[in-house]
């Protein structure tokens, strides 16, 4: 049985590369999280490196009830990441100190 191509929106790519970008996450732990391959994000980010104005081209503007879903929903992905890196950090000072 073949399996069906996901596609991603141009938002969830450049949300993605922001996660690594701004915020310096690998890919790999960002694509974890996200749960994409990280070899995907490292491609999104050189596309957008390559040419930023004309990476993912998207639909046009958004309505303000659409932008603040958008936000909302990456704000819910990197806190998301957040909790999963300090649930192994914590992890690992409990190993650590025993």
């Amino acid at each position: 049985m073949k399996r069906q191509r996901r596609t991603h929106s141009p938002e969830f790519r450049r949300e993605a590369v922001a996660l690594v970008v701004e915020h310096g996450y690998s890919c790999a732990a960002a694509g974890r999280s996200l749960g994409v391959n990280g070899s995907l994000i490292g491609r999104w980010k050189r596309e957008m490196e390559g040419n930023v104005a004309d990476a993912f081209p998207g639909k046009g503007k958004r309505s303000g009830d659409q932008q603040r879903i958008h936000e909302l929903e990456a704000e819910n992905r990197r806190l998301r990441m957040e909790k999963e890196i300090l649930k192994k950090a914590t992890a690992f000072f409990v190993k650590e100190s025993s």
